[in-house]
């Protein structure tokens, strides 16, 4: 096996290996994981089940995972809006660093307004934003884009503030919204009997990476809100350190972070990852045996000569041999497979092209072992120019009244190529049959053209033809 590992095969294990370490860092904090370690869970009893050949259990949860992605889209709905919202974030270049003092002022003055909110007992619900855009959870309120200051945050919690009601966004040192309104939680049944600002906090928590500060008016109690957890905090320092921590984690410094510190973040789930990046590799990956396939082909005819064509019949498959692993056929698309001949250096007259294996584009782990065939007969024959008229033709009578007096075409004649072949021989360019029953609602036609297919037009298509039928009245005589 490590004799046969390719380059390839090692950024394959590290591609995946990323993205279950990724998966499982985003899981391993989440609510949601439990539900993603049982859907894991049958997958591991499905395989063993094919493995054992237990059809009754197999046949089940084939039909189980026939819905998997409905079934998750459903549970981890909130889970993949906030990852596509975050992979879009990636390309904004917005900078969102800002000073040691700047950050720490900030969660001086929130802290210390908190605390003078709970002393007073007056109720406030504070919405720190982290990397997460929040604009889709807010709804309400109004756009402020001020200076956090504790003067500016008491004014709007004051009980006659139009704002005290609802909930107030700050980003940094700005705040950005008040009086706007947060989702609710759907489990706060499990934190006990939470208020109003308590559940929506904890929604928003359940929905973001934000966190939220509740001050309660009835007991006077300070609440941090983070990650889908609500808890109680002992006082304004404790509140501090908190915010400190979260500002440093959300807009750190602008210094390298070392790769072995971030090998040590998460060590244990990017060791899992490795190990089943590894076995999936072994399992769907591992290129055990070279196998060979046959195919059928097409032929292209590429850059003919102008004014020379490929006389009939002309070889339009070929049978191509290619040999690679198997895993290598199953990304394999056999409708682009295609024998490219270039006709550029042909000579005129009957001759054999050899097809080499470098007409055949496949993918770099698979190769061609053979063409059948592998010569072909080519037969070239020149075009000679001709002037052929056009011919109209009709069908049907004109309505009751009427006659035609005189047929128009316009051109009257074309240039066409003809091969040597036919040279000599009558050759009719006719147009299709006009209808002269409409001459009542109709007089000029554009029909389409009638040729034999082994001419060509001089302009390499056929030019538009317009008929103009020209009518006169005719007396029907009466009887007595």
């Amino acid at each position: 096996m490590l004799n046969h590992l390719r380059i390839q095969d090692i950024l394959d294990i590290a591609i995946i290996s990323v993205m279950i370490s990724a998966l499982l860092i985003w899981f391993k904090d989440r609510a949601s994981r439990f539900v993603f370690l049982g859907i894991t869970l049958l997958g591991a009893v499905y395989l063993l089940a094919r493995f054992f050949q237990f059809y009754l259990t197999t046949v089940v949860l084939q039909a189980f995972f026939t819905i998997l992605l409905f079934v998750l889209v459903v549970i981890f709905q909130e889970d993949l809006r906030r990852f596509f919202e975050r992979l879009a974030m990636l390309g904004r270049f917005r900078k969102r660093l800002f000073a040691v003092a700047a950050f720490n002022q900030s969660a001086e003055i929130i802290a210390q307004t908190t605390a003078d909110l709970a002393h007073k007992r007056v109720g406030a619900l504070i919405a720190l934003q982290g990397k997460d855009p929040l604009d889709r959870h807010l709804t309400g309120g109004s756009n402020l884009d001020g200076l956090l200051s504790q003067t500016l945050l008491e004014s709007i919690f004051d009980p006659h503030s139009i704002g005290h009601d609802g909930a107030v966004l700050i980003e940094g040192n700005r705040v950005m919204r008040f009086g706007c309104h947060l989702p609710l939680s759907a489990n706060a049944a499990q934190h006990g009997n939470l208020g109003l600002r308590h559940t929506a906090a904890l929604g928003l928590s359940e929905r973001s990476d934000a966190i939220c500060i509740v001050v309660s008016e009835e007991r006077g109690s300070i609440s941090l809100a983070k990650g889908e957890r609500i808890n109680v905090i002992a006082n304004a320092s404790a509140l501090r350190i908190e915010l400190e921590t979260f500002f440093e984690n959300e807009a750190p410094l602008a210094r390298p972070r070392p790769i072995l510190h971030w090998l040590k973040e998460n060590p244990r789930e990017k060791v899992i990852a490795i190990v089943l990046a590894c076995i999936i590799w072994i399992v769907f990956g591992y290129q055990r045996e070279t196998i060979r396939r046959d195919f059928v082909v097409p032929i292209q005819y590429l850059n003919p000569p102008v004014e020379w064509v490929l006389e009939e019949p002309k070889i339009m498959e070929a049978k191509v041999t290619l040999i690679g692993p198997g895993q290598a056929f199953q990304l394999l698309h056999p409708d682009t497979l295609k024998i490219s001949l270039d006709l550029k250096q042909l000579r005129p007259g009957a001759q054999e092209i050899t097809l080499k294996r470098e007409m055949v584009k496949v993918p770099s782990n698979l190769s061609v072992a053979g063409i059948n065939p592998e010569r072909i007969k080519v037969i070239t024959s020149r075009l000679f120019p001709l002037t052929v008229p056009i011919e109209v033709l009709t069908e049907s009578s004109p309505p009751q009244g009427l006659a035609v007096q005189k047929i128009t075409v316009s051109p009257t004649e074309v240039k066409v190529l003809i091969p040597s072949r036919l040279r000599g021989k009558r050759i009719r360019v006719m147009t299709e049959p006009l209808d002269l029953s409409l001459l009542d609602v109709q007089r000029i036609f554009t029909p389409a053209l009638r040729y034999p297919q082994d001419i060509q037009f001089a302009g390499g298509k056929p030019p538009v033809i317009r008929v103009v039928v020209k009518t006169r009245t005719v007396t029907t005589p009466s009887r007595r």
